[in-house]
Order: structure tokens, then C-alpha cells, then sequence
């Protein structure tokens, strides 16, 4: 048997999203025209950049419960899952694909659907739950440092 979430809960989840931009209103339009919304990074959360494919294994060994949201484009191979703002403290030593700087801006569909191949893979909670760094490094195996001075 398939459990589909109510739409309720994915609009709740698009609502937390669209609270932790600037301008929720730009956003929206383009999410009506069926664009990406380009939401800046920092303020809420930070965004990890990697391969599709090591986020997949992670998902598959920890459960998408510990990894979310993750924003994915098939087309490309990348994932972005978003991280917490604050957790600068103490994770230089912890391996993380490519950590954009605040102001990166994120390509983002609406939570509710996505248009094309870049989605979702975990969507948003309206809880603002986000993915955890130190459990996104040990899943991924992947090389790199978490660059902490670009967090300040």
C-alpha cells in the first residue's frame, strides 16, 4: 500500500520555506511560471553542494528522516541538502562536500512538485528540521573540509 502525504502537509512545508526568504512574494511568481525561485542562503540555512549518487547511499544506510531537505537535479548528478545555520562550531574537521558561503543563491522549485529534474529528493518539513553535517560526511565518504571561514 502507497502513502501519498496530504497536500496540506507539502503546503505547510512550502510555507516554511517560502519564510525563510527575503522575498516570498518573487518567489512565488516564479514558482507560478513554473521557474526556479533563486532563494538566498545564510540566514536560515547554509547549502551543501555534491554528488546525486553518494546522497542516494546515504538516504539508503541512515534513512531519509536524518538527510533532509535535499534538493536534487538528476540531470546534472548534483544534491544540495541544507544545513543549519549555526553549526559553524566546531565541524572544521568534519568532511563535507562544497559548503556555499550565506548569500549563495539556491535554485529552488515549490515544494509541492517539481518542474523538470531538479526536485526534491526529501522535501522541507514545515519543522524546519535540516540535515545533519556530521551524518551527511560519515554517509558520503565524501573528501573535502568544511570551509568554516566561509560561514563568518
Amino acid at each position: 500500500m502507497v502513502i501519498k502525504p496530504a497536500w496540506s502537509t507539502w503546503q505547510a512545508s512550502q510555507d516554511w520555506l517560502l519564510a525563510c526568504t527575503r522575498n516570498p512574494s518573487e518567489v512565488r511568481r516564479a514558482w507560478a511560471a513554473e521557474e526556479l525561485a533563486h532563494i538566498s542562503t545564510g540566514e536560515h540555512w547554509h547549502v551543501a553542494e555534491g554528488p546525486v549518487l553518494p546522497s542516494l547511499g546515504a538516504m539508503k544506510h541512515l534513512g531519509s528522516r536524518r538527510l533532509e531537505p535535499v534538493l536534487v537535479d538528476v540531470a546534472v548528478g548534483w544534491s544540495w541538502p541544507l544545513l543549519a545555520a549555526g553549526l559553524t562550531d566546531g565541524l572544521d574537521d568534519v568532511p563535507l562536500p562544497t559548503l556555499h558561503p550565506p548569500g549563495w543563491q539556491l535554485a529552488s522549485p515549490p515544494v509541492q512538485y517539481s518542474p523538470g529534474e531538479h526536485g526534491w529528493q526529501e522535501r522541507p518539513e514545515s519543522s524546519g528540521h535540516l540535515t545533519d553535517p556530521t551524518a551527511l560526511a560519515s554517509t558520503c565518504g565524501l573528501g573535502g573540509r568544511l570551509l568554516v571561514e566561509a560561514l563568518t
